[in-house]
């Protein structure tokens, strides 16, 4: 019996860096690609207590609608409007590009996997659960 392939994927944090000036963070989510695979998924979370901890005075729901806007993106939610129509790879680089806003995502990282939606769930429960 062979073992089940194992495929290139590239991922990156998501981080919420509540004032930028400051450069302090959490990671708040984790967007992965897999061409071999056909896959682009994010999964994101909003700890409500980093974020006081950081700003007392950001509202959540502000922050939290940004994140879910992420996930968006990479599921390719027709809501997102032309980003929707956009190749997986294109919007996996827009989610991963650097940026100076209230949401970042960290440098690429890469790795193998057999199943990308199980790896996604594993990053995001090791680097932000």
């Amino acid at each position: 019996m062979h073992a089940p392939a194992r495929r290139a994927f590239s991922y990156a944090i998501i981080r919420v860096v509540p004032r930028v000036e400051r450069g302090e963070s959490f990671n708040a989510g984790v967007v992965l690609f897999c061409r071999q695979l056909d896959f682009l998924g994010a999964r994101v979370a909003l700890d409500e207590n980093r974020l006081r901890a950081l700003d007392p005075d950001l509202p959540a729901p502000e922050v939290l609608a940004q994140l879910e806007r992420v996930a968006a993106v990479a599921a390719g939610d027709p809501e997102i409007g032309p980003l929707a129509a956009m190749a997986q790879s294109e919007r996996f680089g827009l989610l991963v590009a650097p940026s100076s806003t209230m949401i970042q995502p960290s440098p690429v990282h890469t790795g193998l996997c057999e199943d990308a939606a199980q790896k996604l769930e594993e990053l995001f429960a090791e680097l932000v659960g």
